[in-house]
């Protein structure tokens, strides 16, 4: 999980999610930006009551510090950039800070979903006896993968990250908010997923829109580490068995309030 710095590899796009079919959002949201290849805007996403997500508030990201000078003038001027929420870890930030200077209206917020990861998901020998095995699984490189990616969600420092990656979207009134990690994929589209289920994004899309990464980003083809099906099933149930579904995890975990869903559904969609 560790940042690779700010040189990118040539673009391989992969075509793994399903087609997409939605006019008000062509492309999964993808802006087409200079440099930024995996930013991404919810506006036109299908969600509760037949409305839809609004367009220009709700950016998802990779890496910053690829953005041109004309993206940063972008997201400043056009966008009217006024949250970023960065999920990754104190080395990622040391290695490749954001450009804040260049946003000047926007609040950094750093959300370190993975901070003490393991500390979080059991003291048993035995559980993490099985994850480094995994961690080192040939046959099914994506196993790791899928046994880790519930304790994004469910880990103290997940919970924390997530609880105030959503209290800074509520805070946020004007002008957009855009989280990011390094690719845009595990610790963003957790994040994306608990925030489009708040906004009653049905699950098929939210899927699709996690699947999307791997049309956008720039890093080499992995089965260990591309966006799969199976991990984002596997956090939704790992969700399921410790809080009844995502709902309770909204509610029991982070501490949302059905005011708080009011508002954000209010704001958010139209």
């Amino acid at each position: 999980m560790s940042s690779k710095g700010c040189e990118r590899v040539a673009d391989r796009r992969r075509p793994l999610a399903g087609p997409n079919d939605n006019p008000l959002r062509p492309n999964f949201g993808r802006i087409d930006f200079e440099k930024l290849p995996n930013t991404r805007d919810l506006g036109g996403l299908p969600a509760v009551d037949g409305r839809h997500v609004r367009k220009g508030l709700l950016l998802r990201s990779g890496l910053l510090c690829w953005a041109s000078d004309a993206d940063l003038a972008r997201l400043r001027d056009v966008y009217d950039l006024r949250f970023v929420v960065d999920f990754r870890g104190e080395d990622e930030l040391a290695e490749t800070p954001d450009p804040m200077r260049a946003l000047p209206q926007a609040r950094f917020v750093h959300a370190d979903v993975l901070h003490e990861a393991f500390a979080g998901i059991s003291q048993s020998a035995e559980a993490r006896r099985r994850l480094a095995d995994l961690e080192d699984n040939d046959e099914d490189p994506a196993a790791y993968m899928e046994e880790f990616y519930p304790h994004h969600l469910t880990s103290e420092a997940g919970i924390a990250a997530y609880g105030l990656f959503i209290r800074s979207i509520l805070e946020n009134t004007q002008g957009a908010a855009l989280w990011h990690c390094h690719v845009g994929r595990d610790r963003c589209g957790m994040g994306t997923m608990v925030l489009e289920h708040i906004l009653g994004v049905p699950m098929p899309e939210m899927e699709d829109d996690y699947l999307a990464t791997n049309l956008y980003t720039d890093e080499a083809p992995s089965l260990r580490t591309d966006a799969n099906i199976r991990f984002i099933r596997a956090a939704v149930a790992g969700l399921e068995r410790e809080f009844g579904g995502l709902d309770g995890y909204v509610h029991d975990a982070l501490g949302v309030t059905d005011a708080d869903i009011a508002e954000l559904r209010g704001r958010y969609l139209e």
